[in-house]
């Protein structure tokens, strides 16, 4: 998740920096034509989406203001060359509502085009043609449709991902299906079976002191360390916003000791720029000889609940 809003951000800044050359571009090109009265604004608004570029490339809390200065210079550049354009205006047609749909949000996106739809229709043709209309509203709804499928498709994924949306951990649900389904295995194999409860205290004021970068890199510094401790059958899972349960197959008491005293070490050693070092209560849950699923789970639950209390 946190890359794949680092590169959308990327590829923001890119497509300012691309807008910043070609309006620069084009003010030279007006130049070198001796349209001199069209230059000036083209110039200015290189400028702003500059300005645009450089913020949203250094303050990450001024995204909305940047979206919003390269919406209005893109408005003002279809303005001013939309009139000067005879029959081939109408290719522009989509450029407008296409803009909006890509910087603001879709509800915001689609108001804004249907109150701006009268200035445009007037700037292409000096009337407003019915056909015309009808083109410019077809082609709002289908630029519309793209980010609609978008939200729809993510909002699938993340319904049927069974990994957390915010660490390298399974999901709570996922977690108890397959803690479940292990048990059973495991108590069918004849093998012992154990699971780590870890409870994560600096994760609560994380956020509210440090904001919500530093909540992120204790969790990845978690999630991390106790990866790097466990085998390869082993599952992580997050029960809760601050607890994890690490499930260990056919491992022993001792076995699970020693795990857990791996994970102890591992995050001792383990120190965040904002928080200092990671600290975290550790215990071990060990399935007794012929303890039944259900009485398993609550003696897991009351010591996962007992360890984020303490």
């Amino acid at each position: 998740m946190a890359d794949d809003n680092r590169n959308h951000a990327l590829r923001l800044v890119v497509a300012y920096a691309i807008a910043t050359l070609l309006l620069g571009g084009y003010a030279i090109w007006r130049y070198l034509m001796g349209d001199y009265h069209r230059i000036l604004l083209p110039a200015s608004l290189a400028l702003v989406m500059l300005v645009a570029c450089l913020m949203r490339v250094s303050r990450a809390s001024q995204t909305r203001l940047s979206a919003y200065l390269a919406l209005i210079v893109g408005y003002l550049m279809l303005a001013l060359e939309l009139p000067w354009l005879d029959e081939t205006g109408i290719m522009w047609l989509g450029f407008a509502p296409l803009l909006t749909v890509l910087l603001l949000p879709l509800a915001s996106a689609m108001l804004l085009n249907l109150l701006l739809a009268p200035v445009w229709l007037l700037l292409i043709d000096n009337r407003l043609d019915v056909h015309l209309a009808l083109s410019y509203i077809a082609m709002a709804l289908v630029v519309a449709l793209v980010p609609w499928e978008q939200r729809r498709q993510q909002a699938l994924l993340d319904a049927t991902n069974p990994r957390d949306p915010h660490c390298n951990a399974l999901a709570r649900e996922a977690l108890h299906e397959l803690l479940a389904s292990e048990y059973q295995r495991t108590q069918f194999l004849g093998q012992p079976f154990a699971v780590l409860t870890l409870h994560l205290p600096q994760l609560e004021m994380a956020s509210e002191q440090f904001g919500n970068r530093a909540r992120q890199s204790l969790l990845d510094a978690l999630c991390l360390a106790i990866n790097r401790c466990s085998r390869r059958h082993d599952f992580l899972g997050r029960q809760s916003a601050s607890t994890f349960w690490l499930v260990l197959p056919d491992t022993s008491q001792s076995g699970a000791q020693m795990v857990q005293q791996r994970i102890e070490q591992a995050l001792e050693t383990t120190v965040l720029v904002d928080t200092g070092p990671l600290r975290a209560s550790v215990a071990h849950c060990q399935r007794l000889p012929g303890e039944s699923w259900p009485r398993f789970e609550q003696r897991l639950l009351a010591m996962t609940r007992h360890l984020s209390e303490s």
